[in-house]
Protein backbone atom coordinates (compact mmCIF):
# COMPACT_ATOMS: atom_id res chain seq x y z
CA UNK A 1 0.00 0.00 0.00
CA UNK A 2 1.15 3.56 -0.66
CA UNK A 3 -0.08 7.06 0.07
CA UNK A 4 -0.34 8.50 -3.43
CA UNK A 5 -4.08 8.95 -3.91
CA UNK A 6 -6.49 10.90 -6.10
CA UNK A 7 -8.76 13.39 -4.34
CA UNK A 8 -11.44 14.91 -6.53
CA UNK A 9 -9.50 13.92 -9.62
CA UNK A 10 -6.16 15.36 -8.44
CA UNK A 11 -3.15 13.32 -7.29
CA UNK A 12 -1.96 13.89 -3.73
CA UNK A 13 1.00 12.59 -1.79
CA UNK A 14 -0.30 12.22 1.75
CA UNK A 15 -1.84 15.65 2.50
CA UNK A 16 -0.05 17.59 -0.27
CA UNK A 17 -1.16 18.24 -3.84
CA UNK A 18 1.37 16.97 -6.38
CA UNK A 19 0.45 19.89 -8.65
CA UNK A 20 1.32 22.30 -5.83
CA UNK A 21 4.72 20.66 -5.40
CA UNK A 22 5.42 21.00 -9.13
CA UNK A 23 4.46 24.68 -9.05
CA UNK A 24 7.13 25.23 -6.40
CA UNK A 25 9.83 22.74 -7.39
CA UNK A 26 9.32 22.23 -11.17
CA UNK A 27 9.80 18.98 -13.10
CA UNK A 28 11.22 16.38 -13.44
CA UNK A 29 10.60 15.82 -9.74
CA UNK A 30 10.99 12.83 -7.45
CA UNK A 31 8.41 12.80 -4.66
CA UNK A 32 8.59 10.39 -1.71
CA UNK A 33 6.01 9.59 0.95
CA UNK A 34 7.41 9.29 4.49
CA UNK A 35 4.23 7.54 5.63
CA UNK A 36 4.72 4.87 2.95
CA UNK A 37 8.36 4.32 3.92
CA UNK A 38 7.35 3.90 7.56
CA UNK A 39 4.50 1.55 6.74
CA UNK A 40 6.61 -0.64 4.47
CA UNK A 41 9.53 -0.86 6.89
CA UNK A 42 7.31 -1.77 9.84
CA UNK A 43 5.36 -4.32 7.78
CA UNK A 44 8.60 -5.98 6.69
CA UNK A 45 10.44 -5.86 10.01
CA UNK A 46 7.47 -7.05 12.08
CA UNK A 47 7.08 -10.13 9.83
CA UNK A 48 10.13 -11.64 11.54
CA UNK A 49 9.10 -11.08 15.14
CA UNK A 50 9.98 -14.13 17.18
CA UNK A 51 13.31 -14.53 15.38
CA UNK A 52 16.46 -12.74 16.43
CA UNK A 53 16.90 -10.50 13.43
CA UNK A 54 18.28 -7.26 12.06
CA UNK A 55 16.71 -5.53 9.07
CA UNK A 56 19.43 -3.77 7.07
CA UNK A 57 17.91 -1.54 4.40
CA UNK A 58 19.70 -1.79 1.05
CA UNK A 59 21.12 1.70 0.54
CA UNK A 60 21.55 1.27 -3.22
CA UNK A 61 17.76 1.26 -3.68
CA UNK A 62 17.43 4.88 -2.53
CA UNK A 63 20.36 6.52 -0.76
CA UNK A 64 18.94 9.96 0.01
CA UNK A 65 20.09 11.06 3.48
CA UNK A 66 16.57 12.01 4.53
CA UNK A 67 15.39 8.49 3.73
CA UNK A 68 18.32 6.86 5.54
CA UNK A 69 17.70 9.02 8.62
CA UNK A 70 14.00 8.19 8.57
CA UNK A 71 14.66 4.45 8.40
CA UNK A 72 17.43 4.67 11.00
CA UNK A 73 14.98 6.27 13.42
CA UNK A 74 12.73 3.24 12.92
CA UNK A 75 15.60 0.95 13.99
CA UNK A 76 16.90 -0.07 10.58
CA UNK A 77 20.46 -1.08 9.91
CA UNK A 78 22.04 -0.61 6.47
CA UNK A 79 23.39 -2.88 3.74
CA UNK A 80 26.07 -0.99 1.81
CA UNK A 81 28.08 -1.76 -1.33
CA UNK A 82 30.61 1.10 -1.46
CA UNK A 83 32.65 3.50 0.63
CA UNK A 84 30.30 6.25 -0.48
CA UNK A 85 27.32 4.38 0.90
CA UNK A 86 29.20 3.84 4.17
CA UNK A 87 29.81 7.61 4.28
CA UNK A 88 26.10 8.26 3.72
CA UNK A 89 24.99 5.74 6.35
CA UNK A 90 27.30 7.20 8.99
CA UNK A 91 26.23 10.76 8.11
CA UNK A 92 22.63 9.61 8.58
CA UNK A 93 23.49 8.51 12.11
CA UNK A 94 23.30 4.75 11.57
CA UNK A 95 25.06 2.71 14.26
CA UNK A 96 28.16 1.07 12.71
CA UNK A 97 27.29 -2.25 14.38
CA UNK A 98 24.12 -2.24 12.24
CA UNK A 99 26.01 -1.93 8.94
CA UNK A 100 26.99 -4.85 6.69
CA UNK A 101 29.24 -4.30 3.68
CA UNK A 102 28.46 -6.30 0.52
CA UNK A 103 29.80 -6.07 -3.04
CA UNK A 104 32.39 -7.86 -5.16
CA UNK A 105 34.95 -5.06 -5.61
CA UNK A 106 35.85 -3.46 -2.29
CA UNK A 107 38.93 -1.23 -2.61
CA UNK A 108 41.64 -1.01 0.06
CA UNK A 109 40.66 2.47 1.21
CA UNK A 110 37.03 1.34 1.49
CA UNK A 111 38.06 -1.64 3.62
CA UNK A 112 40.07 0.69 5.88
CA UNK A 113 37.15 3.08 6.24
CA UNK A 114 34.83 0.24 7.23
CA UNK A 115 37.33 -1.14 9.75
CA UNK A 116 37.81 2.31 11.27
CA UNK A 117 34.05 2.66 11.60
CA UNK A 118 33.90 -0.81 13.20
CA UNK A 119 30.97 -2.06 11.12
CA UNK A 120 29.19 -5.29 11.99
CA UNK A 121 30.78 -7.35 9.21
CA UNK A 122 31.95 -7.62 5.62
CA UNK A 123 30.08 -9.94 3.24
CA UNK A 124 33.09 -11.43 1.45
CA UNK A 125 32.66 -12.42 -2.20
CA UNK A 126 35.94 -14.22 -3.04
CA UNK A 127 39.07 -15.79 -1.62
CA UNK A 128 41.14 -12.91 -3.00
CA UNK A 129 38.96 -10.38 -1.20
CA UNK A 130 39.24 -12.34 2.05
CA UNK A 131 43.03 -12.26 1.84
CA UNK A 132 42.98 -8.52 1.05
CA UNK A 133 40.75 -7.76 4.05
CA UNK A 134 43.07 -9.78 6.30
CA UNK A 135 46.08 -7.82 4.97
CA UNK A 136 44.45 -4.43 5.59
CA UNK A 137 43.18 -5.48 9.02
CA UNK A 138 46.65 -6.72 9.96
CA UNK A 139 48.22 -3.39 8.95
CA UNK A 140 45.65 -1.61 11.12
CA UNK A 141 46.00 -4.08 14.02
CA UNK A 142 42.27 -4.85 13.83
CA UNK A 143 40.11 -7.95 13.57
CA UNK A 144 37.70 -7.97 10.63
CA UNK A 145 34.40 -9.73 11.22
CA UNK A 146 33.32 -11.44 8.02
CA UNK A 147 30.53 -13.43 6.48
CA UNK A 148 31.19 -15.39 3.29
CA UNK A 149 28.67 -14.83 0.53
CA UNK A 150 27.71 -18.21 -0.86
CA UNK A 151 26.47 -18.64 -4.42
CA UNK A 152 23.97 -21.52 -4.10
CA UNK A 153 23.26 -21.84 -7.84
CA UNK A 154 19.54 -21.20 -7.33
CA UNK A 155 17.46 -19.68 -10.13
CA UNK A 156 15.62 -16.63 -8.73
CA UNK A 157 13.38 -16.47 -11.83
CA UNK A 158 13.90 -12.75 -12.32
CA UNK A 159 15.48 -10.44 -14.92
CA UNK A 160 18.98 -11.74 -15.81
CA UNK A 161 20.58 -8.38 -14.98
CA UNK A 162 19.37 -8.61 -11.38
CA UNK A 163 19.90 -12.34 -10.88
CA UNK A 164 22.85 -12.95 -8.54
CA UNK A 165 22.60 -16.55 -7.31
CA UNK A 166 23.51 -18.62 -10.38
CA UNK A 167 26.89 -20.19 -11.17
CA UNK A 168 27.33 -17.83 -14.13
CA UNK A 169 26.86 -14.69 -11.98
CA UNK A 170 29.84 -12.74 -10.65
CA UNK A 171 28.62 -12.83 -7.07
CA UNK A 172 29.65 -15.01 -4.18
CA UNK A 173 31.69 -18.13 -3.55
CA UNK A 174 30.50 -21.37 -5.21
CA UNK A 175 28.92 -23.62 -2.58
CA UNK A 176 31.32 -26.46 -3.43
CA UNK A 177 34.30 -24.35 -2.28
CA UNK A 178 32.65 -22.68 0.69
CA UNK A 179 33.91 -25.06 3.37
CA UNK A 180 37.53 -24.68 2.29
CA UNK A 181 37.31 -20.88 2.23
CA UNK A 182 35.77 -20.90 5.71
CA UNK A 183 38.69 -23.02 6.96
CA UNK A 184 41.04 -20.44 5.45
CA UNK A 185 39.14 -17.59 7.08
CA UNK A 186 39.21 -19.38 10.44
CA UNK A 187 43.01 -19.64 10.25
CA UNK A 188 43.78 -16.09 9.10
CA UNK A 189 45.23 -13.95 11.89
CA UNK A 190 43.02 -10.89 11.52
CA UNK A 191 39.76 -12.45 10.36
CA UNK A 192 36.84 -13.61 12.47
CA UNK A 193 34.23 -15.56 10.47
CA UNK A 194 30.90 -14.77 12.16
CA UNK A 195 28.29 -15.25 9.44
CA UNK A 196 27.01 -16.82 6.26
CA UNK A 197 25.60 -14.60 3.52
CA UNK A 198 23.42 -15.44 0.53
CA UNK A 199 21.65 -13.07 -1.87
CA UNK A 200 20.16 -14.61 -5.01
CA UNK A 201 18.61 -11.66 -6.84
CA UNK A 202 16.11 -8.84 -6.93
CA UNK A 203 12.38 -8.45 -7.69
CA UNK A 204 11.57 -12.03 -6.68
CA UNK A 205 7.86 -12.85 -6.80
CA UNK A 206 8.05 -16.23 -5.06
CA UNK A 207 9.60 -17.34 -1.79
CA UNK A 208 10.54 -20.80 -3.06
CA UNK A 209 13.95 -19.68 -4.44
CA UNK A 210 14.75 -18.13 -1.03
CA UNK A 211 13.88 -21.40 0.70
CA UNK A 212 15.88 -23.50 -1.78
CA UNK A 213 18.91 -21.33 -1.07
CA UNK A 214 18.28 -21.43 2.69
CA UNK A 215 18.27 -25.23 2.73
CA UNK A 216 21.76 -25.23 1.21
CA UNK A 217 22.96 -22.55 3.61
CA UNK A 218 21.68 -24.44 6.65
CA UNK A 219 23.52 -27.55 5.51
CA UNK A 220 26.73 -25.50 5.40
CA UNK A 221 25.90 -23.97 8.80
CA UNK A 222 25.80 -27.43 10.44
CA UNK A 223 29.10 -28.44 8.83
CA UNK A 224 30.75 -25.26 10.12
CA UNK A 225 29.50 -25.94 13.64
CA UNK A 226 31.08 -29.40 13.45
CA UNK A 227 34.39 -27.71 12.56
CA UNK A 228 34.14 -25.43 15.59
CA UNK A 229 33.42 -22.32 13.49
CA UNK A 230 30.75 -20.44 15.40
CA UNK A 231 28.33 -18.75 13.04
CA UNK A 232 26.35 -15.97 14.71
CA UNK A 233 24.64 -14.39 11.69
CA UNK A 234 22.71 -15.72 8.74
CA UNK A 235 22.31 -13.02 6.08
CA UNK A 236 19.66 -13.94 3.51
CA UNK A 237 19.98 -10.69 1.57
CA UNK A 238 17.00 -8.94 0.05
CA UNK A 239 15.17 -9.27 -3.23
CA UNK A 240 11.50 -9.52 -2.31
CA UNK A 241 9.57 -7.99 -5.21
CA UNK A 242 6.87 -5.35 -5.50
CA UNK A 243 3.94 -4.83 -7.83
CA UNK A 244 4.76 -2.71 -10.88
CA UNK A 245 2.03 -4.10 -13.11
CA UNK A 246 0.40 -7.50 -12.55
CA UNK A 247 3.03 -9.16 -10.36
CA UNK A 248 1.79 -10.85 -7.18
CA UNK A 249 4.79 -10.92 -4.85
CA UNK A 250 4.39 -12.64 -1.49
CA UNK A 251 3.68 -10.52 1.58
CA UNK A 252 6.59 -10.32 4.05
CA UNK A 253 4.37 -12.15 6.58
CA UNK A 254 4.40 -15.21 4.30
CA UNK A 255 8.18 -14.95 4.02
CA UNK A 256 8.51 -14.56 7.78
CA UNK A 257 6.39 -17.64 8.53
CA UNK A 258 8.48 -19.79 6.21
CA UNK A 259 11.75 -18.62 7.76
CA UNK A 260 10.49 -19.08 11.31
CA UNK A 261 9.62 -22.67 10.51
CA UNK A 262 13.11 -23.42 9.21
CA UNK A 263 15.10 -21.39 11.73
CA UNK A 264 13.30 -22.29 14.95
CA UNK A 265 15.69 -23.47 17.68
CA UNK A 266 18.68 -22.15 15.73
CA UNK A 267 20.91 -19.94 17.87
CA UNK A 268 21.53 -17.44 15.11
CA UNK A 269 20.63 -13.85 14.21
CA UNK A 270 18.88 -13.46 10.89
CA UNK A 271 19.90 -10.48 8.74
CA UNK A 272 17.68 -9.28 5.90
CA UNK A 273 18.51 -6.62 3.30
CA UNK A 274 15.26 -5.26 1.83
CA UNK A 275 15.50 -2.37 -0.61
CA UNK A 276 12.89 -2.25 -3.36
CA UNK A 277 10.14 -3.71 -1.13
CA UNK A 278 10.61 -0.75 1.24
CA UNK A 279 11.28 2.06 -1.24
CA UNK A 280 9.79 1.08 -4.60
CA UNK A 281 6.19 2.14 -4.16
CA UNK A 282 7.11 4.98 -1.78
CA UNK A 283 8.09 7.32 -4.61
CA UNK A 284 6.92 8.75 -7.91
CA UNK A 285 8.61 10.70 -10.69
CA UNK A 286 6.57 13.62 -12.00
CA UNK A 287 7.19 14.87 -15.51
CA UNK A 288 5.66 17.51 -17.78
CA UNK A 289 4.46 17.06 -21.36
CA UNK A 290 6.58 19.20 -23.71
CA UNK A 291 5.11 18.17 -27.06
CA UNK A 292 2.91 15.58 -28.69
CA UNK A 293 3.93 14.15 -32.04
CA UNK A 294 2.11 11.94 -34.52
CA UNK A 295 4.31 9.89 -36.83
CA UNK A 296 3.09 7.51 -39.58
CA UNK A 297 3.26 4.45 -37.32
CA UNK A 298 3.55 5.89 -33.81
CA UNK A 299 2.25 8.51 -31.45
CA UNK A 300 4.80 10.13 -29.18
CA UNK A 301 4.34 12.02 -25.94
CA UNK A 302 7.56 13.94 -25.40
CA UNK A 303 8.14 14.76 -21.73
CA UNK A 304 10.88 16.51 -19.77
CA UNK A 305 11.98 13.39 -17.86
CA UNK A 306 14.32 11.03 -19.64
CA UNK A 307 16.39 7.87 -19.31
CA UNK A 308 18.96 9.83 -17.33
CA UNK A 309 16.24 10.45 -14.71
CA UNK A 310 14.74 6.94 -14.72
CA UNK A 311 16.75 4.34 -16.61
CA UNK A 312 14.82 1.21 -15.62
CA UNK A 313 12.51 1.13 -18.68
CA UNK A 314 15.46 1.56 -21.06
CA UNK A 315 17.85 -0.76 -19.21
CA UNK A 316 15.53 -3.57 -18.14
CA UNK A 317 12.44 -3.04 -20.28
CA UNK A 318 10.67 -2.38 -16.99
CA UNK A 319 7.04 -1.36 -16.69
CA UNK A 320 6.06 1.66 -14.60
CA UNK A 321 2.42 2.72 -14.35
CA UNK A 322 1.96 6.25 -15.74
CA UNK A 323 -1.10 8.36 -14.95
CA UNK A 324 -2.02 12.04 -15.38
CA UNK A 325 -1.63 14.09 -12.20
CA UNK A 326 -4.99 15.73 -13.00
CA UNK A 327 -7.54 13.19 -14.16
CA UNK A 328 -9.58 14.18 -17.20
CA UNK A 329 -13.26 13.49 -17.77
CA UNK A 330 -12.58 13.28 -21.51
CA UNK A 331 -13.00 9.76 -22.88
CA UNK A 332 -10.59 10.09 -25.80
CA UNK A 333 -7.43 7.98 -25.46
CA UNK A 334 -4.40 7.30 -27.61
CA UNK A 335 -1.69 4.63 -27.72
CA UNK A 336 1.70 6.29 -27.58
CA UNK A 337 5.33 6.02 -26.52
CA UNK A 338 6.24 8.29 -23.61
CA UNK A 339 9.74 9.52 -24.49
CA UNK A 340 12.30 11.98 -23.19
CA UNK A 341 14.56 14.60 -24.80
CA UNK A 342 17.76 12.51 -24.84
CA UNK A 343 19.34 11.72 -28.20
CA UNK A 344 18.86 7.94 -27.96
CA UNK A 345 16.09 5.82 -29.45
CA UNK A 346 16.23 3.89 -26.18
CA UNK A 347 15.13 6.97 -24.25
CA UNK A 348 11.60 6.06 -23.21
CA UNK A 349 9.54 5.75 -20.05
CA UNK A 350 6.82 3.65 -21.69
CA UNK A 351 6.06 2.14 -25.07
CA UNK A 352 2.70 1.53 -26.71
CA UNK A 353 0.91 2.79 -23.63
CA UNK A 354 -2.79 3.62 -23.62
CA UNK A 355 -3.23 7.09 -22.12
CA UNK A 356 -5.74 9.92 -22.18
CA UNK A 357 -5.13 12.37 -24.99
CA UNK A 358 -2.64 14.84 -23.54
CA UNK A 359 -1.54 18.36 -24.34
CA UNK A 360 1.52 20.52 -23.70
CA UNK A 361 1.92 21.34 -20.02
CA UNK A 362 0.01 18.33 -18.67
CA UNK A 363 1.66 16.51 -15.78
CA UNK A 364 2.27 12.76 -15.63
CA UNK A 365 3.14 10.68 -12.57
CA UNK A 366 5.44 7.69 -13.07
CA UNK A 367 4.66 5.34 -10.20
CA UNK A 368 6.86 2.85 -8.30
CA UNK A 369 9.92 5.05 -8.83
CA UNK A 370 11.14 5.17 -5.23
CA UNK A 371 13.75 2.43 -5.72
CA UNK A 372 16.51 2.47 -8.35
CA UNK A 373 15.17 5.74 -9.71
CA UNK A 374 17.22 8.68 -8.57
CA UNK A 375 20.11 6.46 -7.40
CA UNK A 376 20.64 5.28 -10.99
CA UNK A 377 20.15 8.72 -12.53
CA UNK A 378 22.95 10.57 -14.30
CA UNK A 379 23.87 13.82 -16.03
CA UNK A 380 23.88 12.24 -19.49
CA UNK A 381 23.43 14.86 -22.24
CA UNK A 382 24.52 17.40 -19.58
CA UNK A 383 21.10 17.31 -17.99
CA UNK A 384 21.06 18.48 -14.36
CA UNK A 385 19.54 15.84 -12.09
CA UNK A 386 16.05 16.20 -10.65
CA UNK A 387 15.11 17.48 -7.22
CA UNK A 388 13.89 15.07 -4.53
CA UNK A 389 11.03 15.95 -2.17
CA UNK A 390 10.02 14.04 0.97
CA UNK A 391 6.46 14.62 2.18
CA UNK A 392 5.53 13.76 5.75
CA UNK A 393 1.77 14.38 6.19
CA UNK A 394 1.53 18.14 5.47
CA UNK A 395 5.27 18.78 5.84
CA UNK A 396 7.45 19.29 2.76
CA UNK A 397 11.19 18.54 2.96
CA UNK A 398 13.52 19.44 0.12
CA UNK A 399 15.56 16.23 0.35
CA UNK A 400 17.85 17.21 -2.55
CA UNK A 401 17.83 20.45 -4.47
CA UNK A 402 17.61 20.45 -8.24
CA UNK A 403 21.02 20.61 -9.89
CA UNK A 404 21.88 23.70 -11.92
CA UNK A 405 24.30 24.15 -14.81
CA UNK A 406 27.20 25.03 -12.52
CA UNK A 407 26.80 21.63 -10.85
CA UNK A 408 27.63 20.09 -14.23
CA UNK A 409 31.08 21.69 -14.37
CA UNK A 410 32.07 22.50 -10.78
CA UNK A 411 34.56 19.59 -10.72
CA UNK A 412 36.18 20.76 -13.97
CA UNK A 413 37.70 24.02 -12.66
CA UNK A 414 41.07 23.42 -14.33
CA UNK A 415 39.42 23.66 -17.73
CA UNK A 416 37.80 27.06 -17.16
Amino acid sequence: MHYFEYKNGELYVEDISVKKLVQEYDTPLYIYSAKTFKRHFKAFDSAFEGLKHLTCYSVKANSNLCILKLLGQLGSGMDIVSGGELFRALKAGIEPKKIVYSGVGKREHEIREALLADILMFNVESEAELIKINKVASEMNKIARVSLRINPNVNPETHPYISTGLEKNKFGIPEDYALEIYKLAHNLSNIEPVGIDCHIGSQLTSISPFLDALDKILDLYLKLLDLGIKIQYLDLGGGLGIQYKEEAPPHPIEFGKALKKRLQNKNITLILEPGRVIAGNAGILVTKVLYTKKAPKKNFIIVDAAMNDLIRPSLYGSYHKIEPVIQSSAQQTIVADVVGPICESGDFLAQDRKLPKLKEGDLLAVFSAGAYGFTMSSQYNSRPRAAEILVDKDKIILARRREVYMDLINLEDNCI
